[in-house]
């Protein structure tokens, strides 16, 4: 049983977050709206203490955390496991996690106060399909994942180095981006090649945004 209701969520919270879904054409149930509206407020009154995030605003919220995130869906893979490198709170991987319950999503982040807020996420939401790793990501076993993604990265090369041990053959690594410089891309890893360069639409949002999928180099 969740314990969404006790968070006190704004019904003009959930509204923004199912039009906006509805824009993105990617739909959310009523339910689905709600814990995501439960996992904005619960993230607004931490942030309060332990400046968890930059945005304060629950309303600036939904767009910068909530849409960003849900605006990568379809190129996440359903009923997969997906490691969420660096989630700092939980994004994106608590929000793709409400989004498609099929997800196996572990999130990895060595900050304290960031996964203490994201372990408590997962209990008050009631998200049997997320768990929380507090470490450096060169510690985990390799080989356990479909996708890793991550929008926390400073660089490509950073995390496609740090993590390619994680993803299982023909695995792929998603990379969150604003703005890219198409004609002059990122320095990459040996063994690494990119295969799509998505440019995503967030509504509300006036900023650029991109997501990156990689891939191991396949043999000729």
């Amino acid at each position: 049983m969740t314990q969404v209701a006790e968070i006190g969520v704004a019904p003009a919270l959930v509204d923004a977050i199912a039009a906006g879904a509805r824009g993105l054409d990617q739909p959310v149930a009523p339910e689905t709206a709600v814990q995501l509206a439960g996992y904005l407020m619960l993230l607004s009154k931490w942030n309060r203490t332990y400046n968890l995030t930059a945005v304060r605003d629950p309303a600036d919220m939904v767009v910068r955390h909530v849409l960003d995130s849900l605006a990568v869906r379809p190129w996440v893979r359903s009923a997969g496991r997906l490691a969420d490198v660096g989630s700092g709170p939980g994004i994106p991987g608590i929000i793709l996690a409400i989004a498609d319950p099929t997800l196996d999503v572990t999130l990895i982040d060595s900050n304290l106060k960031m996964t203490r807020f994201a372990e408590t996420a997962i209990r008050t939401l009631g998200l049997p399909n997320v768990r929380v790793v507090r470490g450096r990501v060169e510690s985990l076993p390799a080989d356990q994942f479909d996708q890793v993604i991550s929008r926390a990265y400073a660089s490509t090369s950073d995390f496609l180095t740090s993590t390619a041990h994680l993803a299982r053959p023909g695995g792929e690594w998603l990379a969150m981006k604003g703005r890219v410089d198409v004609a002059t891309p990122e320095t990459m890893p040996d063994k690494f090649e990119i295969r799509e360069i998505m440019p995503l639409t967030v509504p509300g949002l006036n900023a650029e945004r991109h997501l990156l999928i990689f891939q191991r180099e396949t043999m000729s």
